[in-house]
């Protein structure tokens, strides 16, 4: 049971440690220092494994809080930990395996220095949405972790 609760907790915190990371830190940085088109090639380079990440630490996640939800007590708070994990990578699979390739098949468009008005308008769409959806599984993993501490605290 412990290395079940060390694993789950491992996972919530690599997932959420390295959108914050990347969010907050990497990506500012990389479109400070470089130019937009450089910038944009070296974050293309970095969304692959930045999405496996989501993908393994949330399918991990989510199934060993549904262990927890049906095999502990305190069902009620590893059932709101489980359906919000569950959310959250239901929108990390949807950013990584639709919103991602559809930006990045006009991305080249954009980076030129006279970029077609309505592909950039869709491919600034898309990376709205696409921070929206990351900001979104960055709260649900908080959620998550929060409804786990709950689960985990001392009764009485």
């Amino acid at each position: 049971m412990v290395i079940a609760l060390f694993i789950y907790l491992l996972c919530i915190v690599c997932w959420l440690g390295g959108m914050v990371f990347f969010s907050l830190l990497t990506a500012p940085i990389i479109f400070t220092v470089l130019p937009i088109a450089e910038a944009g090639k070296v974050v293309s380079g970095i969304f692959p494994r930045y999405y496996i990440l989501g993908y393994v630490a949330g399918i991990i996640s989510v199934i060993i809080a549904l262990y927890f939800a049906v095999v502990r007590g305190q069902r009620l708070w590893w059932s709101c930990a489980t359906l919000a994990l569950a959310a959250a990578l239901a929108l990390t699979f949807y950013a990584g395996a639709v919103i991602l390739p559809r930006a990045d098949a006009i991305r080249a468009v954009v980076e030129e220095p006279n970029p077609d008005a309505a592909r950039k308008a869709e491919f600034d769409r898309l990376h709205h949405l696409s921070v929206a959806l990351n900001g979104g599984v960055m709260v649900l993993n908080l959620l998550a972790l929060l409804a786990s501490a709950a689960a985990l605290a001392p009764r009485g």
